[in-house]
């Protein structure tokens, strides 16, 4: 997204991309309206539309053999009251189509960043290995957007600070079969149960399954065997006793350790990080690509300018830190109260039902306090715009 945007503005832009393709196993799907109304702005809403994709409204919560549905984006003054899933693959494929359009825009894939190129203390680009062999890039800015495990933020010696939050998720992938939980449509369905929670997306061809637990469980799990692992599933939403007769093995499940941490510092002359390699959220109401794609609207604010003029300083990335930092923090610390008074509790519960307290139903009862959290959800703390002459906005 950075780099389409800098493309944009006529900056030269070389994106190396570890990886052959982006045909991988993605889990974050989830485009919130805040990322909608960026692509709006420059024409890019419309066909992204045209992907195959499912919409969600709010999620529905299965508690106690009822449902309950804490917040609803239909309700939000946006032209996209809805999250959109799409692929994650396809939809960085769409990006870097979009970005290819643009000549100040190259793509390397299959390119392993090896080292920085340092020079009188100023990152001055880096070498990477790709299928004939080392090379290098120079650049008057590096950024680190390498995910979690980021390559480039070892390299610069950035060590991040983590909170552990209390559960570790299990996904996996159930088949769409005749009758189909149809009140789950273009909803998130969670349920409650024995010290577990089920969390499950429509992903149109496909269910996916979040089995959340306590963290450092997963062995426990594991040893009770597949059977016991498909009657803890069938006990939280009994509509799934169908689906959960193809699971057979544990290769069929991915481990998401989870976990929210963030750098004390994002930069240092000629680099800066940003998304999941300057602070890593929690998957906890799913917007860490938004705050990722944030970081890369305000990057683009802030330095697309200098960058043109041949005149970036280190201060524009610690403004850029500064800026982006605070939204973090807050969100940072929601997630981890959401985790620890409400997942905690449901974790360290060993009977079979759980219901949501009077005082939480009550407050999400009144339309105008309930709308607090859907927006939150839906933009971020704050509400961010790319500064710059967009194309015209597209009809969807």
């Amino acid at each position: 997204m950075l780099a389409l945007l800098l493309a944009r503005q006529r900056v030269s832009v070389t994106l190396l991309e570890q990886h052959k393709d982006f045909d991988r196993e993605f889990r974050g799907d989830t485009i919130h309206p805040s990322t909608l109304e960026l692509l709006d702005q420059i024409g890019l809403a419309e066909p992204l539309h045209r992907l195959s994709h499912s919409k969600i409204y709010g999620p529905t919560l299965r508690v106690a053999n009822s449902n309950f549905s804490p917040v609803d984006f239909r309700r939000l003054k946006t032209r996209f009251p809805y999250i959109l899933l799409v692929p994650q693959a396809r939809f960085l494929d769409f990006l870097s189509a979009e970005a290819s359009k643009y000549p100040d825009f190259r793509l390397v894939m299959g390119a392993n960043v090896e080292g920085l190129i340092e020079e009188q203390g100023q990152i001055c680009g880096v070498r990477y290995l790709s299928k004939d062999g080392m090379h290098e890039v120079r650049a008057s800015l590096t950024v680190g957007a390498d995910g979690r495990f980021s390559k480039v933020r070892h390299l610069c010696g950035f060590e991040p600070i983590s909170t552990s939050a209390p559960m570790d998720i299990l996904w996996f992938r159930l088949p769409h079969i005749p009758g189909d939980l149809p009140e789950a449509e273009n909803r998130i369905l969670g349920g409650f149960g024995a010290g577990r929670v089920l969390v499950v997306f429509d992903r149109g061809e496909y269910w996916q399954v979040g089995f959340v637990f306590p963290k450092g469980h997963y062995q426990e799990v594991r040893a009770a065997g597949i059977e016991a692992f498909r009657r803890s599933i069938v006990q939280i939403e009994p509509s799934l006793s169908e689906h959960v007769k193809t699971i057979t093995d544990w290769h069929q499940c991915s481990l998401l350790s989870v976990e929210s941490s963030r750098c004390p510092r994002w930069y240092k002359p000629g680099l800066t990080l940003i998304g999941d390699a300057a602070h890593v959220m929690s998957p906890i109401g799913g917007v860490g690509i938004n705050y990722a794609i944030q970081d890369a609207v305000e990057a683009t604010n802030l330095l697309a300018g200098p960058l043109k003029a041949g005149i970036l300083q280190v201060s524009d990335l610690a403004r850029l830190q500064h800026k982006r930092e605070w939204p973090i923090k807050i969100i940072q610390r929601a997630q981890s109260a959401m985790q620890n008074r409400i997942v905690a509790n449901v974790l360290q519960s060993r009977t079979a039902s759980f219901n949501i307290p009077w005082g939480v139903r009550a407050f999400f009862a009144v339309p105008v306090i309930r709308d607090i959290p859907a927006r939150v959800l839906a933009f971020g703390v704050t509400r961010v715009r790319l500064k710059e002459p967009g194309a015209a906005a597209a009809t969807v």
